[in-house]
């Protein structure tokens, strides 16, 4: 076998290894963030659904579903590499600059969204808390960003396509990107009903995805 086929082989099989274990990670990390590190009052939840049927129970389940998705996918590639021939649009050997980049921005937003995470403390929350948040995280990336955790997501999401480009990626690239806005949207609301005088200074001063606020 010659040297370049050889490389294609081992880009593929790499990106198999690569895509499992890390959405294996991130399965890992949520689940020990909840489970170990839970608020310490008794009342208190880290994972909130709300409402059954509403929009915002609809959009985390969205997320939810879509995350077992990708990594059932993602782990079923180590097993049946043959997926990957309806899975991408074109073999991961003639684009390995794009796979590579994309790999490399998985890792990006992924470590950005657990910076973002790990910064909001006992205040992070998956979903809206109809009882928090008591205060505003305003440091660090929250001093030039209101929504760092996200923007983390979005660029983690991206990568995934770029990493596996082809139907089903595409499907959760644009599912995710839209599920990230309902959610942006839902938080921005709570937040100015519950602190308006505080949120509505952050918001003047941060802007929601990076830089000084336009109002936005």
């Amino acid at each position: 076998m010659s040297v370049m086929g050889s490389a294609k082989i081992e880009l593929q099989a790499f990106n198999q290894l690569y895509l499992a274990a890390f959405y294996t990670l991130v399965a890992l990390f949520y689940t020990l963030r909840i489970k170990l590190f839970r608020p310490q009052a008794p009342s208190c939840e880290f994972v909130h659904m709300g409402k059954s049927g509403t929009l915002h129970w609809w959009n985390h389940l969205t997320f939810r579903v879509f995350r077992i998705l990708i990594w059932g996918v993602c782990v079923a590639r180590l097993i049946w590499p043959q997926m990957d021939a309806w899975l991408i649009f074109v073999p991961l050997s003639a684009i390995p600059v794009v796979v590579i980049c994309g790999m490399l921005m998985l890792a990006s937003g992924f470590a950005l969204a657990i910076w973002g995470n790990l910064l909001l403390s006992g205040l992070w929350r998956s979903g809206v808390d109809s009882q928090g948040p008591g205060r505003l995280v305003t440091h660090s990336l929250y001093r030039y960003s209101r929504n760092p955790i996200f923007i983390g997501v979005m660029l983690g999401q991206l990568g995934f396509f770029l990493a596996l480009p082809g139907w089903f990626s595409l499907t959760c690239l644009l599912v995710g990107w839209t599920a990230v806005g309902v959610q942006i949207y839902l938080e921005e609301q709570h937040l100015q009903e519950k602190l308006p005088v505080e949120y509505g200074q952050y918001r003047r001063n941060t802007a929601r995805w990076w830089g000084s606020s336009k109002g936005n």
